[in-house]
């Protein structure tokens, strides 16, 4: 008996054993983690005699080129005589070589918008064989698409509401997000990475809570999750986030999302679109929609921009496809309106203002969110690009090019931030380093009823005479938009995907993506440009290869990948022992001459707001610094682009005015370019200002552009739409 008891221990024991360690290897077991794997393409080596070979990249169509191919769509219509409309509409015509028919043929899709949506759409069309345009009227990811969050994310604000509403369209849009979130980081590792984000927790009753809903996020992730949530002590919160208050704190939860450079992700998928053969252009504005005799829509009519900028007449020009596709964000109304009228509206535009305070308010590597304040406001509080970023709001506004974040938001998310932060933290207006309104797109479905509510996953609707519109949604999930927008318009255009022969090699190089191109959907293995080449450590190979500094190299391979080889190589020598290369045009960021160079001969880049903005980061991290680089940014591009003065003048007052939606003070916007030039940025009577990093005079307030009453909480709450 004695014995028996001992081996029913024995057994108990080694059960209990078994199972705690097959529980822990689950916990901490190896992981397939993006980014940390070698480069798929080897960094270059030394070649025969010693001489150094750097990669050699494919390039992209140069812009003029893709506006003559785009006007040659309409070519065959726009010949008098039958023969050319016989040709179009598939007619025997006259003769004419295969290739001057394939080129002059019209497109299968018009893409109207070069967000993250629009940018994603052409990427999946082009891949599948089809014949792709998309044509944008500003630049890349110029509006909602560059103000996001930098969250590549399920949303546990979303998973909390599904959960507590039953509400299975919002758990089906988690789902889908985390996903989406692993192929964001498989295919873009170099502008992509995984974020730990904590979530203080005040009360010990609130830990299960929290660890349950972590826990769930984590579960539903499944095998596309890399590391599982995990709990803090008080000490270890602390120890990891030190400005947290510790007051009312008993620890804390953290979990992981991924965090991303969104608008230098959007115009790599547009720049890996138009390398894979889609006719892409920014600055070119649809001024009008076209039908044939039956109503249904066939092209459309567009003027080039940068004509204008440059003081000349733009004309107008007709671009045909077989179909037309909306997505243009905030502005999907007036596309629509273009083609009918009378149609109901559908987008709810609403506010989501986002601050930069310097990098010393948050840890390097930690995030927070508050999602269950006492007032139900939602707060971030994110490192990016070594500064910091807070918001979102969430207010009613109207729609407009370049909206301002108000002093009221700016107050609101301050005042916020200071909740949670130690008291012996002056959290000042004057550490507001930049300040942006982007515009959230929530949409209501035209075919439901009135009483039905704003949704904050996408829709894909047509209209009887053909626009196909993609709205709403959020950037985790463009990809999925894409494809499904993609796949209805086959349908609706009756349009035949083909397998892409002679695809190029994006790496530069005999690698290629393990994609097969058989004409099916297939951008969730498609590797954006510069993914190829990219490992953590490509940045000692360009220290060692061309003596860039050690800051500048790690973040040019992070925003460019392995094209930062192509962007050391257009940098001008320092003349100086060490950094041998770049030549800074900030001195507070890592920001170097040959991107500029580099934006503008591979990357489409036509104004100056289009580098500092969208191709660099620089006016969202620091607008005072965006101001004082501007006149080198004006001037390279000039040697690039043949600006005349005037030309020059223009970029000066327009990049300013931009400025201004950025965060600028008021009573910087009339600095002449001289008066930069010789240091008047920054410069205080007063020397408790001088300290600062910028500050804005109490007469220096903004206006919001959004529209809410005195006193009214701007923050995400509770029953905000943007939660629905």
């Amino acid at each position: 008996m004695a014995a028996r008891r001992i081996m029913k221990g024995l057994a108990y024991t080694t059960g209990a054993g078994l199972a705690g360690g097959v529980a822990l290897y689950a916990a901490i077991r190896p992981r397939d983690i993006p980014g940390m794997e070698a480069a798929a393409v080897p960094p270059p080596t030394y070649g025969e005699g010693g001489v150094f070979r750097p990669p050699k990249f494919p390039a992209v169509k140069p812009r003029h080129e893709q506006i003559a191919d785009l006007r040659r769509s309409a070519a065959a219509i726009n010949r008098s005589g039958k023969s050319g409309v016989s040709k179009l509409f598939g007619g025997s015509g006259s003769a004419q070589s295969a290739a001057e028919q394939s080129e002059e043929d019209p497109y299968d899709l018009l893409v109207i918008g070069g967000g993250a949506t629009g940018a994603g759409i052409a990427l999946d069309a082009v891949t599948r064989g089809l014949k792709v345009a998309l044509v944008e009227r500003d630049d890349f990811s110029s509006g909602t698409s560059s103000k996001s969050t930098k969250l590549v994310h399920g949303g546990v604000r979303y998973l909390e509401k599904a959960v507590w509403n039953l509400d299975y369209s919002q758990y089906a849009l988690v789902v889908e997000a985390l996903r989406e979130r692993r192929y964001f980081l498989d295919t873009a590792p170099h502008l992509s990475s995984w974020l730990p984000i904590m979530i203080p927790i005040p009360k010990w009753w609130q830990v299960p809570y929290f660890w349950g809903g972590t826990k769930f996020y984590d579960f539903l992730a499944g095998s596309e999750n890399i590391e599982s949530s995990y709990f803090l002590t008080k000490s270890k919160a602390l120890d990891a986030f030190p400005m947290l208050k510790k007051e009312g704190l008993f620890g804390a939860l953290v979990y992981y999302d991924g965090a991303h450079n969104d608008s230098r992700m959007n115009v790599s998928l547009a720049m890996t679109a138009a390398l894979y053969g889609a006719t892409v252009v920014n600055h070119l504005e649809v001024t009008g929609l076209e039908k044939n005799a039956s109503g249904i829509l066939n092209g459309a009519r567009v003027k080039d921009c940068v004509t204008e900028l440059d003081g000349k007449r733009a004309e107008d020009f007709t671009i045909k496809a077989k179909g037309i596709i909306n997505a243009t964000g905030p502005f999907t109304d007036s596309i629509r309106k273009l083609d009918d009228p009378s149609v109901e509206e559908i987008v709810a535009p609403s506010s989501g203002v986002h601050v930069i305070l310097p990098g010393y308010y948050s840890p390097a590597n930690m995030g927070l969110i508050d999602p269950s304040t006492s007032d139900g406001r939602v707060i971030f509080f994110l490192p990016w690009q070594g500064n910091t970023i807070a918001g979102t709001t969430d207010t009613a506004t109207n729609v407009t090019k370049d909206p301002v974040a108000g002093e009221d938001e700016i107050d609101w998310i301050l005042k916020e931030i200071r909740r949670y932060l130690q008291p012996e933290i002056n959290v000042r207006r004057g550490d507001v380093l930049a300040a942006w309104s982007g515009i959230r797109p929530l949409v209501r479905d035209p075919k439901a009823s009135k009483t039905e509510g704003l949704v904050r996953n996408h829709l894909v609707t047509s209209s009887p005479s053909g626009l196909l519109t993609c709205s709403g949604g959020k950037w985790t999930t463009y990809r999925q938009m894409a494809e499904e927008t993609v796949d209805e318009a086959i349908k609706e255009f009756g349009l035949t995907p083909k397998p892409l022969v002679n695809a190029p090699r994006v790496s530069g190089t005999w690698v290629e993506d393990e994609a097969p191109l058989d004409g099916t959907c297939q951008t969730h293995r498609v590797r954006l440009i510069g993914a190829h080449g990219y490992s953590k450590t490509l940045f000692i190979n360009l220290i060692q290869h061309y003596g860039v500094e050690n800051e500048i190299a790690k973040y040019l391979t992070t925003a460019y990948g392995d094209r930062a080889w192509t962007v050391v190589a257009l940098s001008s020598p320092t003349e100086q022992r060490f950094p041998v290369r770049g030549k800074r045009i900030s001195s507070l960021y890592p920001f170097i001459d040959g991107e500029v160079r580099y934006c503008v001969r591979h990357e489409y880049a036509q104004t100056a707001a289009d580098v500092i903005a969208r191709r660099m980061r620089l006016a969202f991290l620091n607008a005072q610094a965006a101001l004082e680089a501007l006149p080198v940014v004006i001037d390279l591009m000039a040697e690039e682009l043949h600006w005349d003065s005037k030309r020059k003048e223009r970029e000066w007052k327009d990049s300013v005015a931009f400025l201004g939606s950025m965060g600028l003070p008021k009573g910087k916007l009339t600095l002449t370019r001289k008066e930069v030039e010789n240091g008047r940025v920054g410069k205080y009577a007063d020397e408790e200002y001088d300290l600062y990093a910028r500050h804005d005079k109490p007469d220096e307030t903004l206006e919001s552009d959004a529209k809410y009453p005195p006193g009214h909480n701007p923050m995400i709450g509770n029953d905000s739409n943007a939660n629905k």
